[in-house]
Order: structure tokens, then sequence, then C-alpha cells
């Protein structure tokens, strides 16, 4: 489809995403699977916030966070989500839009399972986005959860995944001149074969 060597080689949006940060993760410094996730509330007002993107599915994008927090209760009102994967010494960015779905399984349990400690007992301390009047409140609350579950703490019921399902994927490579390569995958639905079409940069 481009005349650059490949770089968006393949008909499968999800494979070429997985590729792409493949390659990242060769190249960028630090956190390559960070994206920048937008949802709006429920007046329309648009949130942006980075989180950590940990699964390309066949099918979905998948991040975890705590079902209380901001970002949650404005997935849960639209349905909706949009992010942006940049990097920057790729000079590459990939945008998805789509629908949003829960992952509270047996995938959300062993990814839960994967963090460290720390990172386990603190997302049952922190009562994500609301307010805190003290850093050293924070500190005794993630040493009364680490009494109360020990070295092994199960996963909260108010922390899992979101599965986004994009109907629209656009793949950007930056080019000379500012003349830049796009690609757009677009569906209509979730069953539906994806349209590509190529963007003006």
């Amino acid at each position: 489809m481009s005349d650059r060597a490949g770089i968006f080689a393949g008909e499968d949006p999800f494979a070429l995403a997985q590729r792409w940060l493949d390659e990242a993760e060769d190249a960028e410094p630090a956190d390559a699977n960070a994206i920048a996730l937008a949802t709006v509330d429920a007046s329309g007002l648009p949130n942006v916030r980075m989180v950590l993107l940990k699964d390309i599915e066949p099918d979905a994008f998948v991040f975890y966070t705590n079902y209380e927090s901001a970002k949650a209760h404005e997935i849960e009102t639209s349905g909706t989500a949009a992010f942006v994967l940049h990097w920057k010494s790729l000079r590459r960015q990939i945008r998805v839009r789509g629908t949003v779905e829960r992952e509270d399984g047996q995938k959300a349990d062993d990814y839960f399972r994967s963090r460290s400690l720390k990172s386990r007992i603190g997302a049952w301390a922190s009562k994500q986005s609301r307010p805190l009047d003290s850093r050293g409140t924070l500190m005794a609350e993630v040493a009364r959860q680490a009494a109360r579950h020990g070295t092994d703490p199960a996963r909260p019921p108010f922390w899992g995944g979101y599965r986004i399902r994009p109907v629209e994927v656009e793949f950007w490579a930056d080019g000379p001149f500012r003349l830049h390569d796009r690609f757009r995958w677009v569906r209509d639905g979730m069953e539906d074969g994806w349209t590509v079409t190529r963007l003006s940069p």
C-alpha cells in the first residue's frame, strides 16, 4: 500500500500495530506502550491522560485501571474511548477510536497477579481520582492494606481491564517536508471488514 519499504504492509491493523509496537520497544527509551487515552464526561467535555497499553488482541486493545476512577466513569457513561500511541524516535503514531467493554475475568486476574507486590497493594490502597488530604494518609492506607492482604493480594473488585474494540485505526509515519504517510482502517461494525484509505498528510 505504501511507497515506503513496507512500513504499512499487511491488511490486519492489529498485526500492524503489534509490529510497530515491537519495533518501538527496541527504539524508545521508556514506556513504548504509553497511550494518551481520551474520554468524554457526561457533558461532552473531553479528558485525556497517559496509561499503559497492556495487550493487543486479534480484535482489540486492552489496558487496566481502577473502575472507580474518572476515566472509568466516563467510559462507562459513553461506552467509547480513543487513544494515540506516539513514538518520537520512530516518528510514527497510531490513532484508535472505538467502543469499550470491561475485561474483569481471568485475564484481568492473571495480569494483576503479574504486577509487583507493591503495585498490587497500591491498587487496593488508592481511591483513584478522589480527593486526598496528604501523602501521609495514602502511605498509611498502603501499610494498612499490606497488613490486610499479605504477600499475595487478589485483584480488587474495583480494578480491572478495558478492551477497546476499534471502528477506526489510523497509522501515521513522518515524511520529508511534512509530506507524511497516513493510512486509515475503518469498519461500520465489529463483524464487518475493514476499508483502507490513504489520507493526505
